[in-house]
């Protein structure tokens, strides 16, 4: 949809999160925009895609917006569709004063009074979103994000110790937030979870892992979802080329416990191809990052009950 005599002043992004990942949330957030916020509601210039995101429920592209809401109505009424049918939607943003649900109807209704078009309440062409925020009305084209991490959990192969698809889409929007141009790599794939992940979102990554057994199973979880890359028998250390970020989830179960000394080497490998790195360790591995080279740039800590993974972004 485009607006014939209003380009978008910015984009609002409203998120949601467990507990447990707001650390993770907040990285994807500086990954992409920056900065973090403690709020439910980001204002930014950058535009995403909002189904890229685990935590991000939806956008809206700011085109409108007025001190009071009397402001507002009055610049509705010049918005042009150019034919479309939209429906109005009051976007709830969380704070001190709540909004029921007779009073969003009322929002919705007085605003979409005063848009010249024809609504369309069960599927419009397009949909229109109010906001009360930052001390502020704002209006504009809303865009719901659709939860496609969770299509992913149905692979036909998967590990216990994987990543959910949910950490795992932060994982690489936190490795690549803007793809363009940018070269991935996965060296240590596993069963292809970050992969799958990174595909759906138009990264360009390749993947490779030293376990000859697992590949089949990695090959067909991303043909399964329509993806198609190289994946690799390689050892780490065997790799070549040059790739713009390296995406490593250090092995850690029982099949593949390796030692200090071969955690050094998997990232003075790192180096040789890679200018940055997004690691995801269960042990303290600072000291050794910087024995290989990498300078810590920032990182956070996922928790599920009594399991901690660390998330940590490096740069040369």
């Amino acid at each position: 949809m485009e607006f014939t005599k209003f380009e978008p002043k910015s984009f609002i992004y409203n998120y949601a999160f467990p507990g447990e990942e707001k650390e993770l949330c907040e990285l994807e957030m500086r990954s992409f925009f920056g900065f973090d916020t403690e709020l439910t509601t980001l204002e930014s210039s950058v535009k995403i895609e909002p189904s890229r995101s685990p935590f991000i429920r939806g956008r809206m592209d700011v085109i409108l917006e007025g001190e009071q809401f009397e402001d507002l109505i009055q610049q509705v009424k010049k918005i042009d569709l150019n034919g479309s049918t939209f429906k109005v939607m009051h976007v709830k943003v969380a704070g001190p004063e709540k909004v029921d649900f007779e009073e969003r109807r009322r929002i919705e209704r007085a605003v979409g009074l005063q848009i010249p078009g024809e609504p369309d309440f069960g599927n419009p062409d397009v949909l229109l979103g109010i906001m009360n925020v930052n001390e502020r009305w704002v209006f504009g084209e809303y865009h719901s994000s659709e939860a496609v991490w969770l299509n992913h959990q149905q692979k036909p192969h998967s590990y216990s110790t994987s990543l959910s698809t949910r950490v795992a889409r932060a994982v690489a929007n936190i490795a690549v937030p803007d793809p363009a141009g940018v070269k991935a790599i996965d060296p240590c794939c596993g069963i292809g979870t970050v992969v799958v992940e990174a595909l759906s979102m138009g990264i360009d990554i390749v993947a490779s892992d030293i376990n000859p057994l697992i590949l089949p199973g990695t090959r067909e979880n991303i043909a399964h979802f329509g993806y198609e890359t190289e994946v690799t028998f390689k050892d780490i250390r065997k790799v070549t080329g040059s790739y713009d970020v390296a995406i490593i989830d250090m092995p850690y179960n029982l099949c593949s416990v390796i030692t200090a000394e071969e955690q050094l080497e998997m990232l003075q490998s790192t180096y040789k191809f890679a200018d940055k790195v997004v690691i995801v360790t269960i042990e303290p591995i600072d000291s050794i990052i910087g024995n290989a080279g990498f300078k810590i740039a920032d990182r956070c800590v996922v928790r599920k009950g009594n399991f901690e993974r660390e998330i940590i972004v490096c740069k040369k």
